[in-house]
């Protein structure tokens, strides 16, 4: 089990390296380009396997437990670790960081985005998952930081060089938001470590900050907090989000919101809680309140963009409806309790599923349609996909009804759980306050639904028009990427314990102090 975690992280990274060599002969082909997307395939085909492998073999008894751990000294006069292992909170992380990755990969290898080598996209894309199953593995900070900065460069190109219109600023953006936001939070990760006398996170996680002052954790949640924020996103640090994903190619969508976004909220759930948990006290009502705003501004500013006359672009409703989204999984965290924290993990798989669905489909309809200006797909010779490609029209609905919480579905649960939490915070919280949030949160609902049912209205309906272009309907390369994304959104929507059994005890364990 550990060479297998360890195999997780690096193998991406090694089939980067290899990506980038001339192809053997034998294994070159007709075309050198399908030669090294098909490399991308099987590298993250193998990963994804060997995730579902760890999943299998994880001891599901006790998923409190860190397991599949490797610990090895690399710089012993800063103390610092090659700390690997996996619990219940992280392991769902890893398999749908692959899983996405995977389908990413083949959904490139036969509609591979305009832009410069493909080398080049396949090295950059497997860089990037090893970057971010590396940040939902590793168990020291310095390690956690390297992790995390690693996926910006890639993501950097893949918008920068294969993106449409507007990549550069989206790009220049993407990355000074994060990298500002990176170098305060490696500052309060420093503060923690030289403070408390180690990096460990595991270590970190059991002292439960009592080796640290309460100023010291406010200073240190602030910081840190301020770079998770930024990756979250957080409202108001959110405005590289839609720029990033308008701008973006599909797959560098999907992976954005699927995957990236995560890891913001993971280190505030593996770092700041355990490790700091005065402090986040301290600064808990304040991310309660920036939650909420967020979630009310996400939905305002799709229902903007949905309206008709406004010109406005799906991919850039789907980002603003991101902010909202990881609204909740903030308020479920600033509860400081077992439910919210539960419902911020469950909504932030469920998050991962629909709305990297969402992305892959709005791509679909762009490349079809040549637009994803909704005034334009909506229009006499709009997109009517209903009539005109019915299996898209009614795969985008699906999506769309997920995305807005529909009972029964993976993203009903994650929201109800977080307002659960809110309706009652942790000792030491105000109860007024957090009502107050959870009330505000949840008028955020329903305007999800308002502008999502819009979006459907508009896209989906309208007249068929026999003698309109011909429009295809789901290719098969297309049904085999989207498939697992809609089957793992109503399995988790109709067997949430499926999740919440892994998560429940390791939360249960990290809010106690370490203690099961």
């Amino acid at each position: 089990m550990q060479v297998l975690l360890a195999f997780v992280v690096v193998a991406p990274l090694l089939g980067a390296v290899a990506a980038l060599l001339p192809a053997p002969p034998g294994l070159r082909g007709s075309s050198p380009d399908q030669a090294v997307l098909r490399h991308g395939v099987t590298v993250t085909g193998a990963v994804f396997l060997a995730t579902l492998v760890l999943a299998a073999g994880f001891d599901h008894d006790h998923p409190s437990r860190m397991q599949a751990t490797t610990d090895i000294s690399w710089i012993p006069a800063l103390g610092i670790r090659i700390h690997l292992g996996t619990d219940g909170i992280s392991l769902p992380l890893l398999v749908l960081t692959a899983l996405l990755t995977f389908l990413c990969a083949l959904h490139s290898y036969f509609k591979l985005p305009a832009g410069p080598s493909p080398k080049a996209f396949v090295a950059l894309v497997l860089v990037l998952e090893s970057g971010t199953l590396a940040t939902f593995a590793v168990l020291d900070l310095m390690l956690f930081f390297l992790a995390f900065e690693m996926v910006l460069i890639p993501m950097y190109f893949l918008i920068a060089r294969w993106g449409g219109d507007r990549k550069q600023p989206a790009a220049w953006k993407f990355i000074l938001y994060t990298l500002l936001g990176s170098v305060i939070m490696l500052l309060g990760l420093l503060l923690i470590g030289l403070k408390s006398g180690t990096f460990d996170m595991v270590a970190l996680a059991t002292d439960n900050g009592r080796g640290l002052t309460t100023s010291v954790q406010v200073v240190a949640v602030l910081a840190v907090g301020i770079g998770l924020a930024v990756k979250t996103p957080m409202w108001p640090l959110h405005s590289w989000l839609p720029d990033a994903h308008t701008a973006a190619p599909t797959v560098g969508s999907v992976l954005l919101a699927g995957v990236l976004l995560k890891m913001g909220t993971y280190g505030f759930v593996r770092i700041l809680l355990p490790a700091a948990p005065e402090g986040m006290q301290t600064f808990a009502p304040y991310l309660a309140a920036f939650a909420v705003v967020g979630i009310i501004y996400g939905s305002l500013a799709c229902l903007a963009l949905a309206r008709p006359g406004a010109k406005g672009d799906l991919k850039r409703l789907i980002a603003y409806s991101s902010v909202g989204h990881m609204g909740f999984v903030l308020l479920g965290i600033a509860t400081m309790t077992p439910t919210g924290v539960n419902g911020a993990l469950f909504a932030n798989i469920a998050h991962g599923l629909i709305t990297g669905l969402l992305f892959f489909l709005v791509g679909a309809v762009k490349d079809r349609y040549g637009t994803a200006d909704l005034d334009t797909l909506s229009g006499a010779t709009g997109a009517a996909l209903y009539g005109r490609a019915p299996r898209l029209g009614g795969l985008l609905a699906f999506a769309a009804i997920a995305s807005l919480g529909l009972p029964g579905l993976a993203g009903f649960w994650g929201e109800m759980l977080a307002l659960f939490g809110a309706f009652d915070p942790a000792e030491g919280l105000s109860r007024p306050a957090f009502l107050t949030f959870m009330a505000v949160g949840a008028l955020g609902t329903l305007l999800t639904a308002a502008y999502m049912l819009i979006v459907v209205r508009r896209v989906c309906m309208g007249e068929h028009r026999e003698q309109s272009h011909p429009v295809a309907d789901i290719q098969r390369y297309e049904f085999a990427a989207w498939t697992p994304l809609a089957a793992l959104t109503v399995l988790a929507g109709l067997w949430p314990a499926v999740l919440l059994g892994l998560t429940d005890p390791a939360v249960q364990k990290l809010l106690a102090g370490g203690k099961s």
